[in-house]
């Protein structure tokens, strides 16, 4: 009888889970597709590979995104409605400027209990 022989790729003991972490994950959209394809060419060890594959207009959506998901996360500040009798309350018990008392009360949302806690806490 003949030798039963494995083709080549076959790794002997491999698992489906070894497997499973070779496997890439699919881009949902053509879009995700492209940029991915393009940052993948620009990890490539083989230069000439890499400018071959390399698509500018993925590259740079790619990169347009990064910086405006990074500029959406940097910019998320809610806007905190001061009261005027809070921010002289902590003025007058804590010796602060108004500008001070009125950054502090930003921090805790306009919750002046909160907002004098944190500040004899720290103290």
């Amino acid at each position: 009888m003949a030798e039963h022989r494995e083709p080549p790729a076959i790794v002997e003991g491999a698992t489906t889970a070894d497997v499973e972490d070779e496997v890439k994950q699919t881009a949902k959209s053509a879009e995700d597709r492209k940029a991915a394809a393009a940052m993948a060419a620009l990890d490539a060890r083989d230069e000439d590979t890499a400018n071959k594959n390399v698509d500018q207009e993925a590259v740079s959506k790619a990169m347009s995104q990064l910086k405006t998901d990074s500029n959406v996360k940097k910019d998320v500040k809610k806007a905190v409605k001061v009261d005027a009798a809070d921010v002289a309350l902590l003025v007058d018990q804590l010796e602060l400027a108004k500008p001070k008392a009125t950054e502090l009360l930003k921090q805790h949302d306009g919750n002046a209990v909160t907002a004098m806690r944190a500040y004899i806490a720290v103290q």
